[in-house]
């Protein structure tokens, strides 16, 4: 397939989680602020897992500029309404306390919330509420006229190659001791409250990070529309014997929305995700069947604790070309085979990613990182310079030219740098170093000017985010069970 010509056409949007914490390193146990609104309606500020974990939200956006100034808006509308609080640069968790104090998302009152609150629940019972503190940047790609054939042969490519940018972005090497008391692991004791891997790239895609043996066992084939959305259709409607002994509920509590593999198809753990914005009251499985792909979710993508928003601009412009290389080329069918080399690649890198001479799996045969990223990053280079071409200036090559260098060297990577950054200031401490590079970003936010017409506008959808959650409240005509049940209905995920 040729490079499209509409490439000025390429729409992205970010969502961006993190935890509020206390300023010595602890998760904050404070209710999300009314002063940002409601998180069930709010457009842009709301929750993820956890009350304590914010989850900030852009529109679509025509250019990387834009997207990160309202990212940066955002960013600076939370930090007038949470006090002393810190938003935690790092996807890996600050200090934690035991499980069951880590609080869950609350909603309100109405159907809707509730089962919002009764989901996260049940992911608590699934994963346990440490593996959920984890954060992490999700970019949403678009480009008109992509077809969902197209947009199926983008994600099997991305999923073959995903793993560069583990390598490239990964920042999380290091996590605070809290958060695998008690875990069976493979990391060392690199300071007192500080375990790390000494070659890893992102322990957050690895498998202290978000994994699920039970997903594990889903076979999911990305080879078109109608397969994808059957194995989801499966793993939503199957029974799963282990979350059929939790229960849906003890007495008038709820445990969790059902007893399938998924709850919901938000539960799918992925790289990458085929999405379609959905209508009031439609499941995302619905939409996708009737209306096809609209957008790919881009997941793996750890906070980078050296930006004060999480994510820097050159990031941005690589994913864009690394996202067009994944579309433009030859994207054969995957196999059983090649998807059980994707997951040991993922598990490799995410944990060695680093270590030298790594050689990876690729089709049977053993692939040094080194030169396979150097052949992924020749087919990149001639894109960057066409991005270039149609936005004018170098941005696209010079965003190139940077990850060129952390191939090179494995030193100049996220990952190597939080390391040097912890040795050389902070006595190794994992939670040290995330909490004064936290405190940092929250200075340089605050000085930064922030104009009225903004501050009225997020005033505003505040306001108006609480006024819709009482009236959702309000509207409910059926109680909890019998929403739940008919949500939940498996017609509701057919065409």
């Amino acid at each position: 397939m040729k490079l499209p010509e509409n490439l000025k056409a390429i729409r992205r949007g970010i969502e961006k989680e993190s935890l509020r914490v206390r300023p010595d390193g602890t998760l904050a146990q404070t209710l999300h602020p009314v002063a940002l609104g409601a998180a069930l309606t709010h457009p842009h500020i709301t929750t993820d897992f956890s009350e304590s974990q914010l989850e900030l939200i852009t529109g679509v956006h025509a250019s990387v500029e834009s997207c990160l100034e309202e990212l940066t808006q955002i960013h600076q509308t939370v930090y007038r309404h949470i006090g002393e609080e810190l938003l935690w640069c790092a996807s890996m968790p600050c200090h934690l306390p035991s499980d069951h104090l880590i609080p869950i998302g609350r909603y309100g009152i109405s159907n809707v919330g509730r089962a919002k609150t009764v989901y996260r629940l049940g992911l608590a019972h699934r994963y346990g509420r440490r593996m959920q503190a984890i954060s992490g940047i999700h970019y949403n790609f678009s480009l008109p006229g992509v077809t969902d054939e197209q947009y199926f042969g983008l994600i099997r490519n991305f999923r073959r190659e995903s793993w560069l940018l583990l390598y490239l972005f990964g920042a999380s090497p290091a996590v605070c001791s809290s958060f695998v008391a008690g875990r069976n692991h493979e990391l060392t004791e690199l300071a007192p409250g500080t375990h790390y891997a000494p070659h890893a790239t992102s322990l957050r895609m690895g498998r202290l990070g978000y994994q699920s043996d039970a997903q594990a066992s889903l076979s999911v084939s990305y080879n078109d529309l109608e397969h994808y959305t059957a194995s989801l259709y499966e793993a939503l409607t199957r029974p799963y014997p282990p979350y059929e002994k939790t229960g849906i509920r003890d007495g008038d509590d709820y445990r969790q929305l059902n007893t399938t593999l998924l709850q919901i198809e938000n539960e799918f753990y992925g790289t990458i995700r085929p999405k379609r914005r959905i209508q009031r009251g439609e499941r995302p499985l619905h939409a996708l069947r009737e209306r096809g792909v609209e957008y790919v979710e881009v997941r793996l993508m750890d906070l980078d604790p050296f930006c004060p928003i999480g994510i820097w601009p050159q990031t941005c412009r690589f994913l864009d070309s690394f996202l067009l290389h994944c579309l433009v080329s030859e994207s054969p069918p995957d196999t059983p085979q090649e998807i059980g080399e994707i997951g040991r690649n993922q598990q490799s890198v995410a944990l060695r990613g680093r270590e030298p001479g790594l050689a990876l799996e690729r089709n049977g045969r053993r692939a040094p990182l080194y030169d396979w990223a150097k052949e992924v990053l020749a087919k990149c280079a001639p894109i960057a310079a066409a991005l270039d071409g149609v936005f004018g200036g170098a941005a696209h090559r010079e965003a190139f030219a940077q990850v060129e260098k952390r191939v090179a060297d494995a030193e100049d990577t996220p990952s190597a740098r939080v390391l040097h950054a912890m040795a050389r200031n902070h006595d190794n401490s994992f939670v040290r170093f995330a909490l004064i590079e936290s405190t940092l970003h929250k200075a340089m936010i605050q000085h930064l000017e922030f104009p009225r017409e903004v501050r009225e506008r997020f005033s505003r959808l505040a306001s108006e985010s609480l006024l819709k959650q009482r009236e959702l409240e309000a509207a409910d005509e059926i109680d909890f069970e019998t929403f739940r049940q008919r949500y939940l209905a498996h017609d509701l995920l057919r065409v």
